[in-house]
């Protein structure tokens, strides 16, 4: 065993806080009717007086006032105000105050800021579901940060390759480069490619407040992309309850995770801090992935007396490594590497031995630290101004394979040994000329050039692999380890003006703008025995090109404004991007009624420098900035029939503009003749019915996402065109995407809580698209290939379950003794598709996958300790995947059962029968899918204590 037991941090966090002098004292006790409420927050209305509930739902405030309000929120409570009426230097007892579930609402005195766009639950007319910090600090464990929302309608969240971070969320059966990511109303996809990396926000988790989940357009004022839905992540604040933690947690995979807190509270001076540091390391479920991550978050807060300025500095990091599971294996070698009913889910055939040491050539390390400035200034009772000043620096990159021996890749059959993983020692052999690999038919020596073992890009195979020219094999060819760099420097402000221009209207208006630049170039980390590298991708150097010793270790790179300088590879290209936006939103609210109209534009403009590529001389090694304005409109109401029921309505259009891969195609500098913004419409109603015992929710959508652009993969190997030389695009593609949800709680007894929800999906391709290929060379048009059909009319899209349920339940076995199961169902689930073989109009469509549930379940205890039982112990039991359920999570092919087996040569077409006819099934899916598991059972526990 390694030294997980060594779990029980031993320091505490010890800070001298000052007071001031008070009129009287305020105490009272926070719940919901049946259980404590921690963390409450209690403000004396008109004053700075303020504190939080413990964890018993006690408070206490030293107030400078003789009588007044006392304001009592929580996050997804409606709030309650309370008057109250003390003597200079005594005590009044409010005794127990009541708040009333209100499931989907952050209360606007959590979330200050008007740029942060919470909804409001009976008020802002969007399908929304919320998560708060306590269940995501009870029931996340060791599952991935978006995987908490799996139990939400229309939501899909998988585990991907299953290395640490790499899990993806699918949200209407859009990808999360499509779903706007903000964190304190902060966007944080990707501004190349809408992408959002979660092994770079793993630690968020430590430090949410709430996450909302806003399906559809959402209520952000931004032109960000919501095609599916937007996350609204609320971090902590730094005027929170003095107070702090240190917890332990440990696992099964050798999972141990340390963590440690502390809050300040509010000063009298009106200052405030809050800081947080955790470390998370372990071997990973799957073979070969381990992982190491720190998390460190630092807030800083200031507000002034008479709170029209509030000042957060927020600085928050994850600097991490993981090893990754990047291949893709089919079903038959996880039965391969197991047993035909019982496939080995934890394969990774990117994982091996070097030397007698785990070694896995695949490897992401990655620190993206983000800090940013939120100041709300309240000019006076009907204006206010909230300004968001922030920046991020990436830097990092992920590890792969680079190169060939005699045209075979790492992993192929030659490097496995018997128990399936890479036999590294062999490939460093063979690339120092100490042994022999069989290929082509013999067992062959590597050959030196130049008296020396070269490395470089070649694979060591060439020709069109027809059996009239078959494949030439060489024996100079070596396998290397290198990263592709993708770092960045981005920077932005978002400021928002909100005004109240009556008893009944607000307007809102602001800027959001944004540059960013991207850093891409690959560096050589191990030649695995080479004597060097040899690179021939620089223009201005060809054809004598480079020859390369100088190798960099996969380390995270703490400090992120230290320039490294490389040699580099293959490639080296910047990526800039520039974004101005403006956004205007009108609200009425009165009495029922709620209605709002919204607008934002944007432009963004693109700019690509290369010096590899293209020679300096050449206009194309830095091209001019190529602008391109998009922008969206919506609106819509919620009208409150009575104290109980209430239904909305909400549209929207957008005009998306395209991302960068899409402006300057295959990492050339041409601008793509083809561009067009993608043009998404959506329509929503609900009907919402809240009650002290049952809430539920029930809305249909409809959206409509036109001109999609898609970049396709190279076309197949056939006389005339080498593999790999391709590339495809796809226009005129469309998406209709349709469903209800519905979702419930229900708090059957004090001690009984029950959840639910269900949604079913429509999401079906609209019409044909139309295929274009073009080489990679040059992006010139590949002859015979421009123009061809794609038949995607009704197909299904793929990746995301389009029915999902789950139902949960909790209970209070005795006081604070709880356990808790939720049960999660997956149907109509497909697999992802590549449009290319989508060229007959009598298409079988996509390849829907078995159907699924898995069970979690939890226990939790609190002990509460200390002289006045104001501190606890919490201890805390997640076992995910009760039943160890085998279960396909997600396929990158479509092969049917009833598909013919490949022929070769002269044999007739269906002459070796049919998939099914060979017994070559999985729970009904041919075994020659590409497919990643989805994880049996995990387990974690962990001991918390707060003070």
């Amino acid at each position: 065993m390694k030294t997980m037991k060594n779990w029980l941090l031993t320091g505490l966090l010890f800070m001298i806080v000052s007071t001031v002098f008070s009129q009287g004292k305020i105490t009272g006790t926070i719940t919901d009717g049946s259980n404590s409420l921690p963390g409450a927050n209690a403000v004396v209305k008109g004053s700075s007086d303020a504190s939080s509930s413990d964890f018993d739902g006690k408070f206490s405030i030293n107030t400078s006032v003789a009588s007044g309000e006392i304001v009592i929120s929580y996050l997804g409570y409606d709030s309650k105000t309370v008057k109250f009426s003390v003597s200079k230097g005594g005590t009044m007892n409010l005794g127990a105050i009541v708040l009333t579930s209100n499931s989907n609402q952050l209360d606007e005195i959590v979330v200050k800021s008007s740029v942060v766009d919470i909804a409001k639950d009976r008020k802002t007319p969007v399908a929304v579901s919320t998560i708060k910090a306590t269940e995501i600090q009870a029931k996340l464990g060791t599952q991935e940060f978006p995987e908490i929302l799996r139990n939400t309608p229309s939501v899909y969240a998988t585990k991907g390759g299953g290395g640490y971070g790499d899990s993806r969320i699918n949200i209407r059966g859009f990808d999360q480069k499509n779903i706007a990511v903000m964190i304190n109303g902060m966007p944080i996809n990707d501004m190349e490619g809408g992408t959002v990396y979660w092994s770079n926000w793993a630690g968020l988790s430590d430090v949410t407040s709430a996450m909302q989940v806003q399906r559809g357009l959402g209520s952000s004022k931004l032109a960000v992309s919501s095609v599916g839905g937007t996350i609204n992540i609320v971090t902590k604040a730094s005027d929170m309850k003095e107070g702090g933690s240190v917890s332990s947690g440990f696992g099964n995979a050798n999972y141990l995770k340390v963590q440690g807190s502390y809050n300040t509270g509010k000063l009298a001076n009106g200052l405030s801090a809050s800081v947080l540091l955790s470390k998370t390391s372990g071997d990973g479920y799957i073979n070969g992935t381990q992982f190491d991550a720190t998390n460190y978050f630092v807030a800083l807060g200031y507000a002034t007396k008479n709170n029209k300025h509030d000042f957060q500095l927020t600085v928050t990091g994850s600097p991490q490594w993981h090893n990754q599971r990047s291949t893709v294996s089919t079903i038959e070698t996880y039965q391969k590497y197991g047993s035909k009913d019982d496939p080995n889910t934890r394969y990774n055939a990117d994982a091996g031995y070097l030397n007698g040491d785990e070694y896995n050539i695949r490897k992401n390390y990655y620190h993206k630290p983000v800090a940013s400035l939120n100041w709300d200034y309240k000019i006076n009772e009907t204006t206010k101004l909230s300004s968001i000043l922030y920046g991020s620096w990436g830097r990092g990159a992920g590890a792969s394979a680079t190169g060939g021996i005699g045209g075979l890749s790492y992993n192929s059959s030659a490097f496995l040994m018997p128990n399936g993983m890479v036999d590294y020692t062999k490939i460093q052999a063979w690339n120092s000329g100490q042994g022999q690999v069989n290929f082509n038919g013999a067992n062959r020596t590597r050959t030196q050039i130049g008296g020396v073992y070269q490395n470089s890009s070649s694979t060591g195979r060439t020709g069109l692999g027809t059996t009239a020219s078959p494949y030439v094999y060489n024996t100079t060819s070596g396998i290397s380890q290198t990263s592709s760099i993708n770092s960045h420097d981005w920077y932005g402000a978002i400021i928002n003006l909100d005004k109240k221009l009556g008893k009944n209207l607000t307007l809102d208006f602001g800027v959001d703008a944004r540059t960013y630049i991207g850093y891409h170039y690959t560096v050589v980390n191990d030649l695995l025995g080479g004597g060097e590298f040899f690179d021939n991708s620089m223009a201005s150097l060809k054809p004598a090109g480079r020859h390369l010793t100088s190798t960099y270790p996969t380390d995270v790179q703490w400090n992120p404004f230290q320039k490294k300088e490389y040699d580099k590879i293959a490639f080296n290209s910047t990526g800039k991007v520039r974004w101005y936006g403006a956004f205007t939103q009108l609200e009425y609210s009165k009495d029922k009624l709620t209605a709002f109209v919204q607008g934002a534009v944007s432009q963004q403009g693109y700019k690509r420098e290369d010096d590899f590529v293209y020679l300096p001389t050449d206009p194309l090694a830095s091209t001019d900035y190529k602008n391109i304005l998009g922008g969206n409109v919506k609106g819509g109401a919620n009208y409150n029939l009575n104290e109980k029921n209430n239904v909305y309505v909400n549209a929207g259009y957008y005009s998306k503009q395209p991302f960068f891969n899409a402006v300057y195609p295959n990492n050339k500098s041409t601008v793509n003749p083809n561009l067009t913004n993608e043009k998404i419409t959506g329509f929503e109603i609900g009907y919402g019915f809240r009650s002290r015992f049952f809430n539920a929710t029930v809305n249909a959508y409809n959206t409509t996402w036109n001109d999609r652009y898609l970049k396709g993969n190279a076309l197949p190997d056939s006389p005339g065109i080498i593999g790999n030389t391709t590339y495809t695009e796809y226009i005129g593609l469309n998406e209709v995407h349709s469903g209800v949800e519905v979702e419930m709680n229900s708090n059957i007894t004090d001690k009984l809580k029950v959840n639910g929800m269900f949604s079913y999906g429509i999401w079906e391709y609209k019409g044909n698209a139309t295929v274009n290929a073009y080489y990679q060379a040059d992006n010139t048009p590949v002859p015979g290939y421009v123009g061809n059909i794609a038949y995607m009319d009704k197909v299904k899209v793929g990746d995301a379950a389009q029915l999902t349920a789950s139902l949960g339940a909790s209970y209070e076995v005795v006081t604070r003794v709880s356990v808790d199961a939720n049960y999660n169902f997956n149907d109509k689930l497909y697999a992802g598709i590549n449009p290319i073989n989508f060229s007959s109009p009598d298409n079988k469509g996509s390849l829907q996958l078995p159907s699924y549930g898995t069970m979690d379940a939890g226990f939790s205890y609190k002990m509460l300790v200390g002289k006045n039982k104001d501190n606890s112990v919490n201890f805390r039991l997640n076992v995910n995947n009760v039943l160890d359920k085998t279960y396909i999570a997600e396929s990158r092919t479509n092969t049917f059962a009833d598909d013919n087996l490949p022929v070769s040569g002269t044999q007739p077409i269906g002459s070796k029968g049919t998939y099914a006819s060979n017994g070559m099934l999985y729970n009904g899916v041919a075994t020659t899918n590409q497919v990643f598991f989805g994880f049996g059972r995990t387990w974690n526990f962990t001991l918390r204590y707060d003070f």
